[in-house]
């Protein structure tokens, strides 16, 4: 009778035992990520899509181990404000934002939660990080710096005759600002005449590439969220003006600018999905994660061949050859 006891008091202290591990393990944690993006275009989209994506594949997947809360500030800085607060107060285990001026909102809101950012051209610039290296602060992620130098290159080796190139931007987001200023430096090196063309609206646009287009051989957009978003009013402008387009990357193409030489925002959004992996398991602290940037075999050069036949202009082989079919 004692060793029957004994025996049912080892199973059930066994089932105990077990039902422990089950309910109260790490594993069982449910992650709450929050997700800002300050705009929609499809930059933007494809890196949320590839931050997604690598998520998913490394077992993340959203209502199991994770619960993803999309928001879109549909452009509007206060609208930034508003959803960062509601992250804060949800007390979210993560924060991706996407886009400059969404992750200045929540990083001026939060020094307690990790925040990993992308399509952010220089962080540090930003003030963000205290450097790309090692940011030191609850900031982390990817960068979306695009080769401006040979964009620029392009941009003459497809109109070898360009003389004056207006540069589109937004005077609202420093990393519009950086690059403009990147673009100056290259155009003057290449021979040619920078005009500055900015916004600080998005009902600027189609007034201030109306005044440009006049002005100039060629307009160079660089990775711009406002001017983006607004790509087809721009690409409508230039090309009834026969002024070509040479842009950031290649989500404008599709807006009708004619080409670029630029990284892939989804291979962006991957790669920051990874690390938001390495920061939900604990291998690393986002304070000391460097700044990822996309390696040169992400590169891709792009040409909207409907736009070079609109504006008359054949596309050199040395260019073509390029192009990823």
């Amino acid at each position: 009778m004692t060793k029957k006891i004994i025996s049912m008091m080892l199973c059930l202290g066994l089932i105990l035992g077990l039902t422990a591990c089950g309910s109260g393990g790490s594993s069982d944690k449910v992650y709450k990520i929050g997700v800002l993006q300050l705009v929609q275009h499809d930059a933007l989209d494809k890196a949320n899509e590839g931050f997604m994506k690598a998520l998913e594949e490394k077992g993340y997947k959203d209502g199991e181990k994770i619960k993803l809360d999309y928001q879109n500030a549909a452009g509007d800085q206060s609208n930034c404000q508003t959803i960062s607060d509601s992250f804060i107060n949800d007390n979210k285990d993560l924060i991706l934002a996407i886009g400059t001026p969404a992750a200045q909102a929540v990083a001026n809101k939060t020094k307690d939660i990790p925040i990993l950012v992308t399509a952010v051209t220089d962080p540090a610039d930003a003030g963000l990080v205290k450097s790309n290296e090692k940011p030191e602060t609850n900031v982390s992620g990817t960068s979306d710096l695009t080769p401006v130098k040979e964009q620029i290159k392009l941009l003459k080796e497809i109109l070898p005759k360009a003389k004056k190139v207006g540069i589109l931007y937004s005077t609202n987001e420093s990393n519009s600002i950086l690059q403009a200023k990147l673009a100056k430096e290259a155009i003057k090196a290449e021979g040619m005449t920078a005009v500055d063309a900015t916004v600080s609206s998005s009902n600027e646009i189609q007034q201030v590439t109306d005044a440009v287009v006049d002005k100039v051989d060629a307009l160079y957009v660089p990775t711009d969220n406002m001017i983006s978003a607004g790509i087809a009013t721009v690409s409508m402008v230039a090309n009834e003006k026969k002024v070509p387009i040479i842009c950031g990357e290649s989500g404008m193409l599709k807006g009708g600018a004619l080409a670029t030489y630029g990284i892939d925002y989804y291979n962006l959004g991957y790669k920051t999905g990874l690390q938001a992996v390495d920061i939900l398991e604990g291998k690393t602290k986002v304070s000391d994660m460097p700044i990822g940037y996309l390696a040169q075999e992400d590169l891709e050069m792009a040409v909207n061949e409907d736009a070079a036949k609109t504006l008359g202009i054949t596309i050199p082989d040395s260019v073509m050859s390029k192009v990823k079919k």
